[in-house]
């Protein structure tokens, strides 16, 4: 293995989450000013936004970086700047928010299933409602960390659970996924989802997965069934998600993420008692900082170590 040059790290934009340059530190980098680009082989990206200026960044033709660290575990924002710049190495926060965005798809799932988006609108004592999750059809659509940690969070509740992925057979994937009672590839999607009590979108946003989610897919789920979704707004169909809630179709949505987002005010989400959104919290500050931190340093003492990185983005797969 080649010994790269020890890690002289750049955090850009400037002022943007000083407490990285702490986990940069303490994974023994070498901190440089970003103007210092051409004395930097490593860049961390802290403004997950800012894309413009992050490959106005990259396109100087003093640019000596060859790592970049982006702060989100999704990276569609980033897609276009990656391929221009495939050269490079990039890595994500992949992994990071797992455990965290798992228990609050849990949460929403036994939220839904439980009734507890009609009865927290209640003004006066309701029939009673509810579905178990003991022993339910569950389908998680994704192949990553949070399914990972939903797998382990699923089984006291003996689950038939399947995870629905893009390479169900390939070698060198989550060895904990065979906690699922199957694997199969995204094409059984409409299959796998029938009569489906629990589904739970927990992938990457790629244009094929852009609307995974519309009408003939809400139509295979029980008419009891609760969807939930902790990756992005745009894997559902909007217009046919509240068509379904609206028909009682299926029991309900639990939504982290919508499209658009924010939800403007008065979209008919809101008022629909089937219906439980949270605003992108299931990852919040508080739990993000110390293990974006942690991934931060662990990958910098990594880089110095010329060992290999987490959370490698493929540009090719675009995430």
């Amino acid at each position: 293995m080649a010994v790269r040059a020890a890690a002289r790290v750049a955090v850009a934009p400037e002022g943007v989450r000083p407490w990285i340059a702490d986990a940069v530190r303490a994974g023994g980098g070498t901190l440089v000013a970003p103007a210092d680009r051409s004395d930097a082989n490593v860049l961390v990206w802290a403004d997950p936004l800012n894309v413009g200026e992050l490959e106005d960044l990259l396109g100087a033709g003093d640019s000596s970086v060859q790592w970049v660290q982006l702060p989100y575990a999704g990276v569609e924002l980033f897609a276009d700047v990656i391929t221009r710049n495939d050269q490079l190495v990039w890595t994500c926060a992949k992994g990071v928010y797992a455990e965290p965005v798992a228990e609050h798809a849990l949460t929403l799932l036994l939220a839904g299933l439980r009734g507890l988006g009609s009865y927290g609108r209640a003004a006066a004592w309701s029939e009673p409602q509810g579905t178990n999750l003991l022993g339910a059809k569950v389908v998680i659509v994704g192949g990553g960390g949070i399914t990972v940690s939903l797998l382990r969070l699923l089984e006291p509740f003996g689950a038939d659970v399947t995870v629905v992925r893009r390479h169900p057979g390939s070698e060198g994937t989550h060895a904990d996924l065979l906690a699922a009672t199957r694997q199969v590839d995204v094409s059984e999607l409409d299959v796998a989802l029938e009569d489906a009590v629990g589904v739970v979108l927990a992938l990457a946003l790629t244009p094929e997965t852009e609307g995974i989610i519309g009408a003939d897919q809400l139509a295979q789920m029980s008419d009891h069934g609760w969807i939930v979704n902790v990756a992005r707004g745009r894997h559902i169909v909007t217009a046919d998600l509240v068509a379904a809630l609206e028909a009682g179709a299926i029991g309900g949505a639990g939504l982290d993420v919508t499209d658009p987002e924010p939800l403007p005010e008065g979209h008919p989400l809101w008022s629909m008692p089937n219906c439980i959104i949270t605003p992108h919290v299931g990852n919040t500050p508080e739990m993000a900082v110390p293990l974006l931190a942690a991934r931060i340093t662990e990958n910098v003492r990594r880089w110095n170590a010329s060992a290999p990185l987490l959370g490698l983005v493929d540009a090719s797969l675009g995430y």
